[in-house]
């Protein structure tokens, strides 16, 4: 098959000086994209650059793929990672990864969290600030955790998004509104272990392929944010145990948590799920990431997936396959 690699590379943007530095981090580098060709490649597939943004709708209505492989972040507001796969259905063309309603919903934090929480999925107690003034009307219980609501890769989660009290709020608060122009997610933090989830398949037939917990190597767990500092930093501020370090009976629970939010939010073929424990001991579903990271080396999905003995080139293979299932298409 001829598979298309959609994506936005960073090196594909200027930021502007006024921008956060954290900006781009969502995109991906070149050498993400070779990794994927290549796991392609090794799966009997004929691998095909589109990259993102204009250029992408170029090269797509001019050489169709049989099947487009969807890592594409979009760009320019918080429906941006449905810009692709509304294009592909708009022209028939096959493709991988949640649907545009998934994709637009999950990137918005509130609205995911309405969602999930509407069906049963249990998710720390929340709310929204979109103005200063809605800082003064926060009911919710300390410590807090603060977010950007429409960003994924961490951007805006730094080592202070945890707060204990109004005057630490503000000061966190503030300055987000203010650099991400967009309202900000605020929910009761949660002290206990943390845990990424891989999930791969559709509908009834979805599995965790590999569950990691994620442990601080310095300070302690109950004060531990995993922040952009910490995820570019990886080899030194944490340690990744596949399989967790928790008791067995614990983890079950954390799948089942995040195979409930992974079908209630529609994702399909793969997603990558977080979940941490609260203070009351149980597992609450904190946000899922369908297009998530695909570095052959860094990738949170693709280290859980190969220390669960499910290797790169498997993991890619797989993706396309369940991709194939859904539409129906034979190699």
């Amino acid at each position: 098959m001829k598979i298309g690699i959609a994506c936005n590379l960073k090196s594909d943007f200027i930021p502007d000086a006024n921008d956060p530095e954290d900006k781009l981090e969502e995109y991906d580098h070149m050498g993400t994209v070779d990794g994927i060709a290549h796991a392609l490649e090794a799966n009997s597939h004929t691998p095909l650059f589109l990259g993102g943004g204009r250029k992408f709708i170029e090269r797509v209505l001019s050489d169709p793929p049989d099947l487009v492989f969807n890592i594409a972040e979009g760009y320019g507001s918080r429906s941006r990672e449905a810009h692709v796969p509304a294009l592909l259905e708009m022209l028939n063309i096959p493709y991988t990864h949640s649907d545009p309603l998934t994709l637009a919903m999950t990137l918005d934090k509130s609205i995911c969290g309405h969602v999930a929480s509407s069906m049963g999925v249990p998710t720390p107690a929340f709310t929204v600030i979109e103005r200063e003034v809605d800082i003064e009307k926060i009911e919710l219980s300390y410590p807090l955790f603060v977010k950007p609501a429409f960003e994924g890769s961490s951007i805006g989660i730094h080592k202070n998004s945890r707060v204990e009290n109004i005057d630490q709020l503000r000061s966190v608060a503030l300055p987000l509104l203010h650099t991400y122009g967009q309202p900000l997610l605020v929910e009761e933090y949660c002290p206990g272990a943390e845990f990424t989830v891989g999930v791969l398949g559709n509908g009834a037939d979805a599995r965790v392929i590999g569950v990691m917990e994620i442990v601080p190597l310095k300070g302690d767990m109950q004060n531990f944010v995993y922040s952009l500092e910490v995820k570019r930093n990886y080899l030194e501020e944490v340690q990744y145990n596949v399989p967790p370090q928790q008791p067995a009976e614990l983890v079950r629970r954390v799948e089942a948590v995040a195979l409930q939010a992974y079908r209630c939010l529609g994702c399909r073929d793969v997603s990558r799920v977080d979940v941490r424990v609260g203070a009351d001991g149980e597992p609450k579903f904190l946000e899922v990431n369908p297009l998530p990271g695909l570095n052959h080396v860094t990738g949170d999905l693709v280290i859980l997936s190969g220390r669960s003995g499910m290797p790169y080139e498997q993991l890619i293979g797989s993706i396309v396959n369940e991709a194939f299932r859904r539409y129906g298409m034979t190699r």
